[in-house]
């Protein structure tokens, strides 16, 4: 059986690898891909494996964003953290996932599941997972944030850049204000569009109207600085850099 593994955490890549070399010792793993980007351009460029361990929250959005771009034929369990709603859509879909840590007894479980699958459960599994990920979320204009006993509506053009730290996410306008949001960075990503907003790295997505100048910073990555102050530098890594340069290009096309 061959199982390609996308997944952005080395830890949680190295269990799983190991949880699979003593549940399933035929088994070969193809490649562990760590982003949006390398899963597509590998699916892309390889004949489709037998099976798809797939994390919900990689190094540059969810992973549900392959969907968009290229077909997935194999059958996917996906892994992920604690989300209630991701885990209410796999239940709702009848879509096999795991919940981290992952344990052997779980992949067990799910590979047994799928190997029984005849060819019409198969493709039936497959559009469930399709029609899942294309329910979720378009990209939203307006989030409604708490502050004390009030709820204010925060429009999408007023957000400079968006940060984490310490499980908190926050939003941070134009004018100076922040807003702590009840939700992950993640899932801000998949609600902001893509030609507005830029996921720099684990801790910022920056809005591209907010983008003042960058640097070229060691091992050439970029550091970047915005119109606003923020809580600690924005370093863009060298693998991302000239994705980040041609994003820029797009929107600003006199550079």
């Amino acid at each position: 059986m061959n199982v390609l593994i996308i997944e952005d955490e080395t830890a949680a890549a190295l269990n799983l690898k190991a949880i699979l070399h003593t549940t399933e010792p035929d088994a070969t793993v193809l490649a562990t891909l760590e982003s949006v980007e390398e899963s597509v351009a590998w699916l892309q460029s390889h004949p489709a494996p037998d099976l798809i361990f797939m994390d919900i929250h990689l190094a540059d959005g969810e992973s549900f964003r392959i969907f968009d771009r290229t077909e997935v034929e194999a059958p996917i369990v996906f892994t992920t953290a604690y989300d209630r709603y991701a885990l209410e859509a796999f239940r709702v879909n009848s879509i096999d996932y795991l919940l981290k840590p992952i344990n052997a007894a779980d992949v067990a479980r799910a590979i047994t599941k799928l190997r029984r699958l005849t060819g019409a459960e198969r493709s039936a599994y497959g559009s469930r997972v399709k029609r899942m990920v294309s329910s979720q979320s378009p990209s939203e204009s307006v989030f409604l944030v708490h502050v004390r006993d009030r709820i204010i509506p925060l429009r999408r053009e007023e957000i400079a850049y968006c940060y984490t730290s310490n499980e908190r996410v926050s939003a941070c306008t134009y004018d100076g204000n922040t807003y702590q949001l009840d939700r992950t960075l993640e899932s801000l990503q998949a609600a902001l569009p893509e030609e507005d907003f830029f996921r720099a790295n684990r801790q910022f997505i920056v809005a591209r109207r907010a983008v003042k100048e960058m640097a070229v910073w060691f091992g050439s990555r970029l550091t970047l600085r915005l119109t606003v102050d923020t809580p600690e530098r924005i370093i863009i890594s060298k693998v991302r850099a000239p994705e980040f340069k041609a994003w820029l290009r797009a929107v600003h096309p006199g550079e």
